[in-house]
């Protein structure tokens, strides 16, 4: 009844004022200068108040009214909810409100549709707030943004500002785990709420609550930390003014860590009517994301075992092979020189895999110390990298193919994998850095528990289980180095070698085209321009070997050609054209991806999108997946995106989703660690029955694999 009252009055006060509002200034401001139809981008309504004065959150509290927005779009463009950036009490004490100072930008997600014509158009929006110091204000302004809709999507100069306000967007709560319950039943207006959190004792606590007609959760927030349990305990009073009980808490959890990070998450959480039980886990708040129960915890050794297996494997997986034919080559090679000189090489071929492998470990333990969450293969997610490693790779095929040679101190040593096919300790450690390097995407079985399971430990544990994957990787080339006999089966050398050599190159370009697919997913059509700039490579290459090495006059001259043309693709082909240190990276959050007409009909991964599904009682299947794993990639052309799986998705009503990982959006990386893996591939199938855990399926599928676990989750 207050909280009526209270809007009552404040409607009153907004017709009966006539002061105007001279304390905030509003403007509209868009994440996108021009998008493609069917995209969806984000509208920031910016509210700048003077010092002192402020405005209100979505539940005012005690008193005040909210900010509202009401849209004028042009037909085809459809306004979503309001994202609110997470708020804070404001003074007096006596009277609890929830608002912002000085700045705030509330959030619109604006959903065009697909039949939209190409051309300008103009967005409006009539916002209302209420700004207050010591007096308070109706104020209201009507805000304009141009839009064009074109053929891309490209970002506004104001994205960073839009980005930076989604940051203190509250964040899911599926991660957490907690449950809540009534404490007692005595008072017929008025009971407790207790709630409870797995969590790190945290420097302070608190519940914003999203408002009710029925009920008001109290302000004060009581917690303790429960050191056996390891708990956080909320105690918040909840008062009835009608209606029954209600059977969800929701509202913002605001989380104060002891290093002053704060963490803020939308909590939305069924209340029980009694405590569980103490020998029982607290239910995670959404339910229908759950981790299966985690298996108990498993020994070092046993651990870094698995690590070396998987490093074992990883020399058969498809990201490899191009490396393993050359250092075949290099074998051959070197069954004519002396058994030290081969065991001396192999030796050094393991210390690059091995010194990779510590690289490796460093950024993993950097990434973490800087508070993200790293995942296997992050390098990848990386477009800079990915262009360094295409124009790498490339080199590599045209030094095969015999189009130039390094030459480093009056001997010729192939710098990349051509060094595999010759004599010398820097081709055989190249080699190792080069086989580390494209075994990163790749996610062997064996693999992913080790990793998964070192990500969470320890800096010192996660450079024995980097540097046990590492000896995996290198162990095969070191068993055949130090039985020199064993290369007696291998063909004898000669003239065969060099056409082999050159046969090689092919492999690598075929690495070249799987590199060009990767970066499209960042670059889109621009892409065009990193093939352009390859052939610029390339011609610089030749012209180097032909006429540099290999010629006789005009060397100078030849050499300036070359720097020229380098010079010249760098600047004019990737700095101005590609813009390849800051690609615009599209991601689609809704809507279909399905690849063909008899496809597959994926729709966007989230926690929220599975929770749906659920509730309706459909089976869920879930691919984890990046356009850089190759082992993904395999495992859908093999066994997900086939016809009799096609057929059981449909006819068991199964929802397909798809976590598109290629740039390590932070929401995924956190859903592979709670189901303790480093990275993809990871495909669920989560069964109708809400209550139930989801099945894990195999690195490497098949597709009984799959279509057993559909059925699997269609009986549960």
């Amino acid at each position: 009844m207050r909280r009526i009252l209270i809007l009552l009055i404040a409607s009153f006060l907004l017709t009966a004022f006539t002061a105007q509002a001279a304390h905030t200034a509003v403007q509209l401001l868009l994440s996108a200068g021009s998008a493609r139809p069917g995209d969806t981008i984000l509208a920031g309504v910016d509210l700048k108040m003077d010092p002192g004065w402020h405005t209100y959150w979505k539940n005012a509290g005690d008193s005040g009214i909210p900010t509202t927005i009401k849209w004028d779009l042009p037909p085809g463009i459809t306004a979503g909810e309001i994202q609110w950036p997470t708020p804070k009490k404001l003074p007096p004490a006596e009277v609890t409100t929830y608002g912002y100072e000085d700045e705030v930008m509330l959030l619109v997600p604006l959903t065009l549709a697909t039949n939209l014509a190409p051309g300008a158009l103009d967005l409006k929006a009539n916002v209302a707030w209420l700004e207050c110091q010591d007096q308070c204000v109706p104020g209201s302004a009507t805000v304009d943004a141009k839009l064009k809709i074109g053929s891309e999507t490209k970002a506004s100069t104001d994205v960073t500002a839009i980005d930076a306000w989604q940051s203190k967007v509250p964040k899911s709560a599926a991660d957490l785990s907690a449950n809540a319950w009534w404490q007692d039943a005595t008072n017929i207006n008025s009971r407790a709420v207790i709630i409870q959190l797995k969590s790190p004792k945290p420097e302070a606590i608190d519940l914003f609550p999203n408002a009710s007609d029925d009920f008001e959760i109290q302000p004060e927030t009581k917690f303790n930390f429960d050191d056996v349990s390891h708990s956080i305990i909320l105690h918040k009073l909840v008062k009835k003014f009608s209606g029954d009980w209600p059977k969800k808490i929701s509202g913002v959890l605001v989380v104060s860590n002891a290093n002053a990070a704060v963490e803020s998450f939308q909590l939305d959480l069924p209340v029980a009517n009694q405590a569980l039980p103490a020998t029982s886990t607290p239910a995670v708040n959404n339910v229908s994301s759950a981790a299966p129960a985690l298996p108990a915890p498993k020994s070092l050794w046993q651990m870094l075992l698995y690590a070396f297996i998987g490093g074992l494997i990883l020399n058969i997986m498809p990201c490899v092979l191009p490396v393993i034919a050359l250092k075949i080559l290099g074998f051959v090679n070197e069954a004519k020189s002396e058994p030290r000189h081969v065991r001396t090489l192999g030796l050094i071929y393991a210390l690059g895999v091995l010194i990779s492998f510590m690289a490796l470990a460093g950024i993993v333990i950097g990434v973490k110390s800087s508070g993200l969450i790293p995942g296997w293969g992050m390098q990848f997610g990386s477009p800079i990298f990915i262009v360094c490693l295409t124009t790498l790779v490339t080199l590599v095929a045209l030094n095969l193919f015999g189009v130039f040679e390094v030459v480093l101190g009056g001997r010729a040593l192939d710098t990349a994998s051509g060094l595999a096919s010759k004599h010398g300790a820097a081709g055989a450690f190249f080699n190792g850095v080069l086989a580390t390097t494209l075994a990163t995407p790749c996610t062997a079985p064996f693999l992913a528990p080790a990793l998964g399971f070192a990500f969470a430990q320890s800096n010192g544990i996660i450079v024995l289980i980097f540097l046990a994957v590492g000896l995996g990787l290198a162990a095969p080339y070191i068993l055949l180095s130090w039985n020199p006999a064993w290369l007696k089966f291998l063909p004898k050398p000669g003239a065969w070698m060099e056409k082999f050599k050159i046969a090689m190159g092919f492999p690598m370009l075929a690495t070249v085209m799987w590199l060009f697919y990767i970066a499209s997913s960042s670059y889109g059509k621009n892409v065009a321009w990193l093939g352009g700039f390859l052939v610029v490579v390339a011609l610089a290459a030749w012209i180097f070997g032909e006429f540099v090495q290999r010629g006789r006059s005009q060397k100078a001259v030849s050499a300036i050609v070359v720097l020229l043309l380098l010079v010249g693709g760098y600047v004019l082909i990737l700095e101005k054209e590609l813009n390849w240190r800051a690609p615009y990276i599209e991601t689609q959050t809704n809507g279909s991806l399905k690849e063909s007409a008899d496809g597959i009909d994926w729709q966007p991964w989230s926690p929220a999108a599975i929770a749906s599904a659920r509730a309706a009682g459909h089976p869920v299947l879930v691919d984890f997946t990046a356009d850089w794993c190759l082992t993904c990639q395999v495992n859908k052309k093999t066994s997900i995106e086939i016809p009799s799986v096609r057929k059981k998705i449909k006819d068991l009503n199964v929802v397909a989703l798809i976590g598109d990982n290629t740039h390590f959006p932070e929401s995924i990386a956190k859903e592979l660690q709670r189901f303790q893996r480093a990275g993809v591939p990871l495909v669920l199938v989560y069964p109708k029955d809400p209550a139930a855990p989801p099945i894990v399926l195999p690195e490497v599928l098949t597709p009984g694999i799959v279509l057993n676990a559909l059925e699997k989750a269609d009986q549960s």
